[in-house]
């Protein structure tokens, strides 16, 4: 034990009894962990998501109250959370020009866009229902950046008709085809090509999109030859330079690398008459979630800026795409205990949430803590924690220490991107409910999907 003694003599000792005690102090341990152990009185999410005793709140709504009155499995959001994440870039960002949108692939729900739109972001989309989505939650269209790597012409004359801010192009065909659409419908679209650094993000390799092997962008070394292109296009009006290395980074060292690269090619652009009105750095800020240490926003930025202004960039107009970190610890998915089931090599831990609900563990092996809404006491055991689904790979967390009881409701925490905006059917299983909690008020922003909805549109052959 550490000289503070046993976690097991600390205010929170029932909570801390279910789970387990840890080496460490005041730790909600977790099998092996080769992390920094997170505390019980600094959860992810925290404040906004915290114990209160024995209980589990967001804001000032106990958790278990939701779980009880709406059902499970349950998405649960803070809009003070959001809030807070998105002040701390705005504090990062004072007395700049800037723009901050964001990336709404992260969580499209209209009740998270709204929060967003009605705080005066923009919004980076990737798709034409994700158009109609921004401007259904009230953004503006100007405001809205519109990325990816498979835009079709009818989503191109969507936006365009909407008057969206500017195209993120990723190819050089894609230029082509935008000016001829741009030209039919008698716009001019206004464009940032996306450049690939082929700088290591240094994050997992399915949420890494800066490295030559990746599908995004293009590459650096034709960016110069690109932007001579779009430039002699006549349906083309170029505005800025767009630069995304990946997600969930937690180390500055990938971010000033890639601004480096993008203020090079700037340099090389504007020597050739091409002015660049707008830099556009992405996002991809990673969250805690099992003992990860990304830098603040606001310090990052700070930084970020100091190496603009040495550059002499500092008085540009800037975009970022956060997504994950403004929403990520925001949210809290709820389920209930199903069953208990023991077993020679593995005890499991069946819950009434799956990987249709939260897909993060399935495709990346994604860590998300698990706690509970309430505490029994009791000595831990250890579960993998899992879904219903028919697959093997329907998991939640491995090897976690819970004293649990069929009925008891658990929270999975860093919820709130990638999970509902990944979620599926799979099994025929209806999307869950979701609320946003607003000091101590509630607001329902989804209702839960019956067998009926999800059947809409299908029809017999008759």
């Amino acid at each position: 034990m550490w000289a503070e003694g046993s976690a097991l003599s600390t205010p929170n000792a029932g909570l801390v009894a279910r789970f387990g005690a840890c080496q460490r102090p005041r730790c909600i341990a977790c099998a092996n962990c080769p992390k920094k152990p997170m505390s019980l009185d600094h959860l992810p999410g925290a404040p906004h998501i915290a114990y209160r005793g024995s209980q589990l709140w967001i804001e000032d709504v106990r958790l278990g109250d939701l779980a009880r009155s709406h059902g499970t499995p349950l998405f649960v959001y803070s809009k003070a959370a959001m809030l807070s994440a998105l002040a701390a870039y705005q504090r990062g960002f004072a007395g700049r020009k800037v723009q901050i949108c964001y990336a709404m692939k992260a969580n499209s729900t209209l009740g998270v866009l709204q929060v967003f739109a009605q705080a005066g972001c923009g919004f980076d989309i990737v798709s034409g229902g994700e158009l109609q989505r921004v401007l259904a939650a009230g953004a503006d269209a100007s405001k809205v950046i519109f990325s990816g790597v498979g835009k079709t012409r009818e989503e191109m004359r969507r936006a365009l008709q909407a008057g969206i801010g500017c195209f993120n192009v990723e190819s050089e065909a894609e230029l082509e085809v935008l000016s001829a659409v741009a030209q039919a419908g008698g716009h001019r679209a206004p464009v940032s090509i996306r450049v690939n650094p082929n700088v290591d993000p240094k994050t997992h390799p399915y949420i890494s999109t800066g490295l030559k092997g990746n599908k995004f962008g293009v590459a650096h070394e034709r960016t110069l030859q690109t932007y001579q292109r779009a430039a002699a296009l006549p349906g083309l009006q170029v505005v800025g330079i767009d630069c995304h290395i990946g997600s969930q980074i937690t180390e500055e060292g990938p971010y000033l690398d890639a601004m480096d690269r993008v203020l090079d090619l700037v340099d090389a652009i504007e020597a050739a008459r091409i002015p660049v009105r707008h830099l556009d750095f992405g996002g991809g800020l990673g969250i805690n979630y099992n003992g990860d240490t990304p830098p603040d926003a606001g310090a990052l930025w700070t930084r970020l800026l100091e190496r603009l202004d040495a550059r002499g960039y500092g008085d540009r107009h800037l975009m970022i795409e956060p997504g994950r970190s403004l929403v990520g610890n925001a949210g809290v998915c709820l389920t209930e205990v199903l069953y208990l089931k023991p077993g020679e090599q593995k005890n499991f831990c069946i819950v009434d949430a799956a990987m249709n609900d939260l897909p993060r563990p399935a495709m990346y092996q994604a860590f998300h803590l698990i706690v509970p809404l309430e505490s029994h006491g009791g000595a831990p055991i250890t579960y993998d924690v899992v879904g219903p689904v028919c697959e093997s790979g329907d998991w939640i967390g491995r090897d976690r220490p819970l004293h649990v009881r069929p009925g008891d409701h658990l929270a999975v925490l860093s919820a709130g991107a990638y999970c509902m905006s990944m979620a599926s059917n799979y099994n025929s299983r209806g999307r869950a409910a979701e609320v946003l909690v607003d000091g101590n008020k509630v607001h329902v922003i989804r209702q839960r999907e019956t067998a009926i909805d999800q059947m809409r549109g299908e029809t017999l052959v008759t």
